[in-house]
């Protein structure tokens, strides 16, 4: 039975305050109040002033005109359409990717300095001691060490010379620049730190692909949450809240075809699934995006708060003069953990379309973030040869030579992530002398890191490795130690003592060739080169779909994916002290699931299973989606092509802005026939009568079924779970537990939420739809239970439970959008904010207005087509967004469409800031120039780069 729980609404204290000893005193008090709020004012202005004359001008970049670059071997064209985005032309490779770096300096460069720093683990250099948390954390995996690893071990020749190119463009920009001539982070970094930006260098650039990784690294945080669920749940309890796959509702990836086959010949040979990973040399790989967050939640960082400065010096000068202190998790940079990150992408075959060539869409789901985590450009040589390779264009990193996601002159391609398990977390028994393993103490590997402070002292650590190289992060992470402390093991085990320490094993940990798979990538000309640019694609392990101006489509799984043994499914923490539990191997490439050509005319990946898991031999996760999306993009799509139907660029356009909530059908009925006493109430669930089950922004319907949908969630299951689940300051009156679980004698103690918001359960993404689905089946489960809370009344099965939830979404939303419900709409509660990582985020009030932007109120929600996300934990806020959306027409590539979050500049007051934003929350596209005509006929201005 779920722990009992009541919830409260709060601690309120009272105190006594002193009478004033005099009116005087008062007067005095008063003045000074004045007096602060008065320098605040001119504070503001002043630095207003500051920045609109002088920093702003200073580093826009230059568009027009001509710049002579130290370097390149021929000019390069630089041109610019109205949104900023750039076209690049050149006559070599290197050339190409020079001007590639310099062009994405002008843009983006401090949002590539912050980048580095993160991923290296020197944001305490930039902001001082709030990121000393983060940047122990990321020295202790080592992102920068394993991509210099790669730089000089495992990258091709070429893959070295464009990187080396692409850092030396970067350098050209930033030759005889001050700090302020670069951005007005910069400038306001100033007033506190005298910190000066290095050269750019190869490995920087490699570094991003592994905070990518870490993002889209499987299922480690369900690991810890299950290790975490065991303090208050039982194993049915949390196996209730993992259910197992649809797979006849939600049809996975690979329907038919080649894996079909590849099972028949393991059956045939008795192949084991214990395979060494060989890969292909070839051309192409690509990276993945989907996913989301890095440094804001890599380490465990608290919150400071601002400071200001109380002595002398101008108003201006203390608003900032505790900017260092403030910047807790930065950045975000990626997007944050939770079950609702995703995306989608799916293909149609010519025999669909109106084009009669193949259609394209991709839209990765990751956390807002400002500047887009996404650069858009094209990469063009002026004629392709075996000097000048590449006519690309697409979606790329600031800081990355390349495209990422995109088309070139004969393929297309779009990523969402796989979900399949990179990742397992192992217990280690620690003593002082190292660590148990198969009954002996064996030494960590160590090594000490001096971690650079602003404005204060450096700090060292150190940092501990077992033998084949995994990191122990409970050194790092406080969450960790409570998995050490909590974490099921067999009677066999050693003595647990104060907890065991948490190592990770992950293949981003190992040096790759992703590198090289970005640029073969970019110069595939047909299915046998994607497939073997594919293979280089180690890390992170993406779901690619295909297609080329032949009228073929295909799909494929890539990435350096481990094998188990059959004690082990990475589900939870594994024996770390036991071999047993180590990896056995790696799916040879030649082995992993892909798709040609499908009869049925089209491929859908959004995070769904890539496999039926009993027609393929290999375990490739325990936590897929639930395809409900997935499910939702295949039904629309056969809607469609019925009776000889064709899509267009529009439909696909039209598919991508689908708001459909799949919950809401289920539940919606069941809702309506609830009878309920309080008019108020009824009158709210009478907006449920005849609604389509869309989530526009206008919807009042939408706003009370989706403030029901956060309720029942509370209720049955966010109340019983562990405070290290709940979102953090909510309180709760819940058994007391000891060592061994909850204590069975009415003993209740208060406990207090630990996560952020954007990261607590029940999230309310699909798996709690899949979740409820089954629960639905036993109405008199104790999950619908629930106690008396003040005026509402107790649940003691699934209908009086709802008419609970129905009633606590009323009062809620009354609350939020007042009592008069012809008033409310979904848009006003699900509103998008963006924020700048860095000083946007927890900086001085005054630099967030500044660099800040929103909100906007959107449609959408949560597991719909159009994921704008929102954590049902936490609140209705928007907390991930398709970071972008692209449709490729293969007939004609000037037709394509594409959109971006914000726009192409970093720069607060460029007029591409955030010029794309409200296009984006239309659902609208931009035109997608790609020949040369189309280009020049889009161009406002152009630069030419000299020698």
């Amino acid at each position: 039975m779920p722990p009992n729980t009541t919830a409260t609404t709060g601690d309120t204290a009272t105190t006594g305050a002193a009478p004033a000893k005099s009116g005087r005193k008062k007067g005095r008090k008063a003045r000074l109040i004045v007096l602060v709020l008065v320098l605040a004012v001119i504070g503001g202005i002043a630095f207003g002033a500051y920045w609109s004359i002088s920093t702003v001008r200073a580093s826009f970049p230059q568009t027009k005109g001509s710049i002579t670059l130290q370097g390149l071997s021929g000019p390069v064209d630089v041109k610019r359409d109205g949104n900023g985005i750039p076209q690049i032309y050149a006559s070599s490779d290197e050339d190409l990717f020079m001007a590639q770096g310099f062009v994405q300096a002008q843009d983006r460069f401090y949002e590539m300095d912050v980048r580095r720093h993160m991923t290296a683990g020197r944001l305490s250099e930039m902001f001082g001691k709030s990121q000393v948390k983060n940047d122990e954390f990321l020295r202790t995996l080592g992102w920068d060490r394993i991509a210099g690893q790669e730089y000089d071990t495992k990258l091709s020749a070429a893959t070295k010379k464009y990187l080396q190119a692409y850092a030396k463009g970067v350098n050209a920009y930033l030759q005889g620049k001050d700090g302020k001539d670069i951005s007005l982070e910069y400038a306001a970094l100033g007033f506190t730190n005298d910190y000066k930006p290095e050269k750019w260098t190869p490995v920087d650039s490699i570094s991003w692909l592994k905070a990518m990784a870490w993002d889209l690294r499987g299922n480690m945080q369900d690991e810890i949450d299950r290790a975490l669920m065991t303090s208050r749940l039982g194993p049915q309890q949390i196996q209730d809240l993992y259910p197992e796959y649809p797979y006849s509702r939600n049809k996975p990836i690979v329907q038919e075809g080649q894996y079909d086959e590849l099972t028949h010949s393991f059956q045939q040979s008795g192949a084991s699934g214990a395979s060494q990973n060989t890969g292909t040399t070839g051309t192409t790989g690509t990276s993945g995006t989907t996913g989301g967050a890095t440094g804001g939640s890599a380490g465990s960082t608290g919150t400071t708060g601002s400071s200001t400065s109380t002595t002398s010096g101008s108003s201006l000068t203390s608003q900032l003069a505790g900017l260092y202190n403030v910047l807790d998790d930065v950045p975000t940079a990626v997007g944050v953990n939770g079950q609702g990150i995703g995306s989608n992408s799916w293909v149609v075959s010519g025999k669909y379309t109106i084009t009669k060539k193949p259609l394209l869409a991709n839209d990765p789901h990751l956390s807002a973030s400002l500047p887009s985590v996404w650069y858009q450009m094209g990469l063009h040589c002026r004629s392709v040869s075996t000097t000048c390779q590449y006519d690309v264009t697409g979606y790329t990193f600031a800081g990355m030579p390349g495209v990422i996601i995109g088309h070139n002159a004969n393929i297309a391609w779009g990523m969402t992530n796989s979900r399949v398990d990179v990742t397992d977390l192992y217990l280690e028994k620690v003593s002082a002398n190292g660590y148990l393993y198969d009954g002996k103490i064996r030494p960590f590997k160590t090594r000490e890191e001096t971690i650079k402070v602003a404005g204060g002292a450096s700090k060292k650590i150190v940092v501990r490795q077992t033998k084949d190289g995994m990191p122990l992060l409970s050194d790092r992470d406080d969450e960790l130690v409570q998995v050490g402390k909590r974490a099921t093991v067999n009677t066999a085990a050693p003595d647990r003592g104060d907890g065991y320490g948490i190592a990770l094993r992950w293949t981003a940990l190992d040096p790759g060739t992703s590198m090289d798979a970005v640029f073969a990538l970019d110069k595939a000309a047909d299915w046998s080169d994607f497939r073997q640019a594919a293979a280089l694609f180690d890390v992170p392990s993406q779901n690619l779909v295909y297609a080329d101006t032949d009228n073929h489509i295909g799909y494929t799984l890539p990435g350096r994916i481990p094998t188990r043994s059959s004690a082990d499914d990475g589900s939870i923490p594994a024996p770390g002290w036991d071999s047993k539990y180590r990896w056995t191997g790696f799916i040879k490439q030649n082995e992993l699931p892909y798709e040609y050509n499908p009869k049925r005319g089209y491929i859908v990946t959004a995070n769904q299973a890539v496999v039926d898991k009993d027609k393929y031999p290999y375990n490739l996760t325990t936590d897929w989606g639930y395809g409900a999306r997935s499910q939702r993009i295949t039904d629309l799509i056969e809607s469609k092509i019925k009776d000889g139907g064709k899509i267009s660029t529009d439909d696909m356009r039209q598919m991508q802005l689908d708001n459909s909530s799949e919950i809401a059908k289920l539940l919606v009925p069941k809702l309506l026939k609830i009878n309920l006493d309080d008019k108020n109430v009824r009158d709210a669930q009478k907006l449920l009568e005849g609604w389509d089950y869309t989530q526009e922004s206008d919807s009042a319907a939408a706003a009370y079924f989706n403030a029901v949908w956060r309720n029942i969630l509370k209720l049955a299951f966010g109340n019983k779970l562990p405070k290290e689940l709940r979102v953090k300051g909510q309180c709760l009156w819940v058994d007391k537990i000891d060592s061994t679980g909850p204590v069975d004698d009415d003993t209740k103690v208060r406990e207090c939420g630990e996560r952020d918001a954007d990261q607590a359960q029940p999230d309310g993404g699909d798996r709690w739809f899949e979740v409820v689905r089954t629960l639905m089946e036993k109405p008199d489960s104790d999950w619908w239970k629930t106690p008396k809370s003040g005026t509402r009344p107790p649940a003691n099965n699934m209908d009086q439970l709802f008419r609970r939830a129905m009633i606590d979404a009323r009062w809620e939303l009354t609350a939020k959008l007042g009592k008069d419900i012809d008033t409310w709409s979904w848009g006003r509660l699900h509103r998008l904010f963006l924020k700048n990582q860095t000083l946007g985020t927890d900086g001085p009030k005054a630099l967030q207005y500044v660099l800040n932007r929103g909100p906007w109120k959107l449609s959408g929600g949560e597991a719909t087509v159009n994921a704008t996300g929102w954590n049902a934990a936490g609140g209705y806020n928007v907390v991930w967004v398709p970071s972008m959306r692209m449709v490729v027409n293969l007939a004609d590539f000037d037709k394509s469409r594409w959109i971006n979050l914000t726009g192409a500049s970093g720069h607060a007051f460029s007029a591409h800031y955030t010029d794309q934003t409200s296009l984006w929350a239309k659902g609208e596209l931009l035109p997608w120039s790609f020949s040369a005509k189309a280009v020049d006929d889009s161009t406002s201005d152009t630069l030419v780069l000299k020698p």
